[in-house]
């Protein structure tokens, strides 16, 4: 007898076993007042039938192609599969050769549903000039021809190739790709398609059932059903991502997340994985931050995003207690753009920005959000903490430019032998030359540290900016405080190093007696 047979059996075994046992307790042995049990009613998985037949024809695989020499070997795979492993996978669970390999039914293509349609032969070229370099999934924004993806399943590509769940292939024109959130959209010639219905992002619910459909893999029109785990994770600047346990891999990407309500609340986008393949992590851009994106994009082909050109870190709890704070909150400004907008606004490294125009910033991630959505030229309202008090400053927003990386080095200076004041730091006056060079007021010099201030982190050729709330000036003023800080309290030290400037809780040691 099988495992499984065995199995079968003894359950129903054991169930024939206890019934009369059962019936005759109930009946012979209960008291009359013995109220009856109570049913517990079953629990109904839901029903994604209807649901699939809605919102599948709105869903399109997407592959793209880049012109290469004829001599070159390309198979087509997925980005980031091997060879080997996913053709043993087709030949032994779908009896044909990987989709996008030579003796495919579906010849020429990169993944399922790739092939051309029936008018004029393949979309390679004569000459294999053309060939397969990803596959992905995306879904009709429009009747009109507007399809979404990720910019990731487009970047590079040579041609787009969009097919629909009707076998029809168009060729796709490029409208616009925004690398910071992994957006793209791109546009087919053709009407009356069925277009998703688009919902929204910020009535999502943990614990939500929801659907990808997509090309995993290449295989076209796959659905895969989960729930929603986590909201909010903040996996990039500018994208606070949905987490579900959805099966997504390779090829899902830019397919729709699905809720029950046949609304796309997400973009499927990013996996958490250690194989390459689907581990019961993965992540959607929110369908609210998507469609902001595209407008801009089909708009102007490109998004522009306000800045203030500032360099923010998270606030820790032990930072927010050290300064006053009632709880752990805002941005801490590390380093500030000479002649940017928060300079001239008056924001200084060491500042905790907690609204923006009035909307509390939770965390640092937050800041870069707020401010890119803000139109460049825009008059704003930063308030800060500083010294123990909040501050409102008017800004003027600016236009996001390309990244700028900007060091300064600074001069050493020789050691002292030993730190062994209540924090652990010896410190030295900074000459005036180079505190011009690094574009400083105030400040003194690490020249060596040991005990707590070694354990904190601190290094040699740190700069302190203030400790607490007091701007540190001297080297000899830098000791008269650590002869009068409390043991018992944590201390927070403003610190530059490099460009980044960050406060440091540090907890002083009892001083020495003599």
């Amino acid at each position: 007898m099988s495992n499984l047979s065995l199995r079968t059996y003894s359950a129903a075994a054991a169930f024939a076993a206890c019934l009369p046992l059962a019936t005759y307790a109930a009946t012979a042995t209960a008291p009359a007042s013995t109220p009856a049990p109570v049913a517990v009613p079953g629990v109904n998985l839901p029903d994604f039938t209807t649901l699939v037949d809605k919102v599948g024809p709105s869903v399109v695989n997407i592959r793209t192609t880049t012109r290469v020499s004829s001599s070159n070997d390309l198979r087509g795979l997925p980005p980031g599969m091997d060879d080997g492993d996913m053709s043993e996978f087709f030949r032994r669970f779908f009896g044909i050769p990987m989709p996008g390999t030579p003796g495919s039914p579906r010849g020429g293509g990169g993944s399922g549903g790739d092939q051309g349609s029936d008018k004029g032969g393949s979309p390679d070229s004569p000459d294999n000039s053309e060939q397969s370099s990803g596959v992905g999934s995306g879904f009709i924004m429009s009747v009109d021809g507007y399809v979404m993806t990720n910019a990731h399943v487009v970047d590079d590509a040579d041609t787009i190739y969009v097919t629909l769940t009707d076998k029809r292939e168009f060729k796709a024109k490029l409208i616009g790709v925004d690398e910071r959130t992994d957006v793209a959209i791109v546009k087919i010639q053709a009407t009356s398609l069925p277009a998703i219905t688009v919902g929204d992002s910020n009535k999502v619910r943990v614990g939500e059932w929801v659907l990808a459909i997509g090309s995993p893999f290449g295989l076209d029109n796959t659905v895969t059903a989960g729930i929603v785990s986590a909201k909010g994770r903040d996996t990039g600047d500018y994208l606070p991502f949905i987490q579900t346990d959805v099966a997504v891999n390779p090829g899902n990407s830019g397919g729709p997340l699905i809720n029950m309500a046949g609304e796309v609340i997400g973009i499927n986008s990013q996996i958490y994985s250690r194989t390459g393949g689907f581990m019961g992590i993965s992540f959607a851009i929110p369908i609210d931050e998507a469609m902001r994106v595209a407008d801009q994009l089909k708009a102007m082909g490109k998004v522009t995003r306000g800045h203030i050109a500032v360099a923010i870190g998270e606030v820790t709890k032990e930072v927010a207690d050290s300064l006053g704070l009632p709880k752990a909150q805002g941005a801490l400004v590390s380093s500030v753009e000479a002649g940017g907008p928060a300079d001239k606004a008056g924001i200084q490294p060491g500042d905790i920005i907690l609204k923006y125009n009035g909307q509390d910033v939770s965390t640092a991630t937050d800041l870069p959000r707020m401010v890119g959505d803000t139109k460049p030229g825009t008059k704003a309202t930063i308030t800060l903490w500083r010294k123990g008090e909040s501050r409102d400053l008017p800004i003027t927003i600016a236009e996001m430019q390309p990244d700028k990386v900007a060091k300064t080095e600074a001069k050493k200076t020789p050691p002292k032998p030993s730190a062994s004041n209540t924090l652990g730091i010896a410190v030295s006056d900074i000459p005036a030359d180079q505190k011009k060079a690094l574009k400083l007021t105030n400040g003194v010099m690490v020249d060596a540290v040991e005990g707590p201030a070694a354990r904190a982190g601190f290094q040699k050729g740190d700069i302190i900016l203030r400790i607490g709330d007091t701007d540190i000036t001297s080297a000899k003023q830098f000791d008269a405080i650590t002869q009068n800080v409390d043991p018992s309290k944590m201390v927070a030290v403003l610190v530059r190093r490099g460009d980044n400037t960050q406060f440091v809780p540090l907890r002083p040691r009892a001083p020495v007696q003599k």
